[in-house]
């Protein structure tokens, strides 16, 4: 039985003030795609302006939930940056102390965030040493390694009808092409991914879910060897997505097909987008959407219609300093300017 202070905690998450399912979805006007619309769901409207406010507060109930996580415990992550702002603002609402590990190259803003909501940030050099410093963190301070990596497919509520695939549906099933012939996700724990593919089965839709990775991560090449003990050293370019190891949460049994997307297509991506509908995204939805407009290339050559859905991960408010710096941008990914002419030649 749940004590006191664990039902206080699970109603404030139940009750936590912005529903679920209600991000926008919004239909981008591609004049050379006549026949094919895409759609992009925007989970930057979430209180901590990404994707990962979802998964952030199923991490905490089912931690609560499972007796790991009580009043008091210090709450320690792995992340990127997105994960740990949420759960920084989980923490700060429950009034637990929380740790994010984090690579030093995260952008200043998430830095900021996190510890504008009473989080402190420990900084390694490698994307691939998160993992076991979060550990040690926790250990030393009879605290709860949360691990997002592990536990993201087994906390998130897959069949829920607030969870982002029963929303995504719902939202779809009032445009013309209701059903999506494809849905296009990015990786980083593989739980978002997980939960959209096991969703379609469940409900049996004639969808196809695509994962697209960017480069310098191992997804790509484990779902075409079936390796799962890959790793790399060098962490991924573009923030959120893309692992240096096969991380528990990806389940490739329930994608239909991958892509390898260049760095540079994600932030020439992002770019057209702000450019097309005034949307100012990260490169991780730069990603998305690079894959979504393949996917639908690949559909007016066979002579299909239909829709393709993709998700607005967050904000490019995030990434003044990287992916929205031009210099940065040509120092660190390199010269964008194939892709951008590319994607020039789709808009016309």
């Amino acid at each position: 039985m749940l004590n006191a202070w664990a039902r206080r905690a699970i109603k404030q998450l139940s009750s936590d003030p912005f529903g679920s399912s209600d991000t926008p979805i919004m239909k981008l006007g591609i004049p050379s795609l006549k026949g094919i619309d895409i759609y992009l769901k925007d989970e930057s409207a979430h209180p901590t302006g990404s994707l990962k406010h979802r998964l952030a507060k199923s991490l905490f109930v089912h931690a609560i939930c499972s007796g790991k996580v009580k009043e008091g415990t210090h709450i320690v992550e792995a992340s990127s940056g997105n994960t740990a702002v949420s759960e920084a603002y989980f923490s700060q609402l429950l009034g637990l102390p929380f740790t994010a590990v984090m690579p030093r190259s995260t952008t200043q803003r998430k830095v900021e965030q996190i510890r504008g909501y009473g989080g402190h940030c420990h900084f390694v050099e490698s994307a691939a040493e998160v993992y076991e410093q979060a550990r040690r963190i926790a250990r030393e301070n009879t605290g709860h390694y949360m691990d997002q990596f592990t536990y993201a497919e087994q906390a998130t509520d897959w069949r829920g009808e607030d969870s982002i695939a029963a929303g995504l549906y719902r939202q779809m099933s009032a445009e013309e092409c209701s059903c999506p012939r494809g849905i296009v996700m990015s990786a980083g724990t593989g739980g978002t991914a997980a939960t959209l593919g096991r969703y379609i089965r469940y409900k049996g839709y004639d969808t196809r879910l695509v994962v697209v990775d960017p480069e310098r991560s191992v997804f790509f090449d484990s779902y075409r060897t079936g390796n799962r003990a890959l790793t790399r050293h060098e962490g991924s370019r573009i923030e959120g997505i893309g692992r240096p190891q096969v991380e528990a949460s990806f389940l490739p049994e329930v994608i239909d097909d991958m892509l390898k997307v260049p760095d540079a297509a994600s932030v020439a991506a992002m770019y057209w987008l702000e450019r097309i509908s005034g949307c100012c995204a990260g490169a991780s939805t730069g990603t998305n959407l690079w894959g979504a407009l393949t996917l639908a290339r690949h559909m007016k050559v066979r002579g299909e219609r239909g829709s393709v859905v993709t998700i607005m991960c967050d904000g490019g408010e995030r990434y003044p300093d990287t992916y929205w710096d031009r210099a940065w941008v040509a120092e660190h990914i390199g010269d964008i300017t194939p892709f951008d002419e590319a994607l020039c030649a789709i808009r016309a």
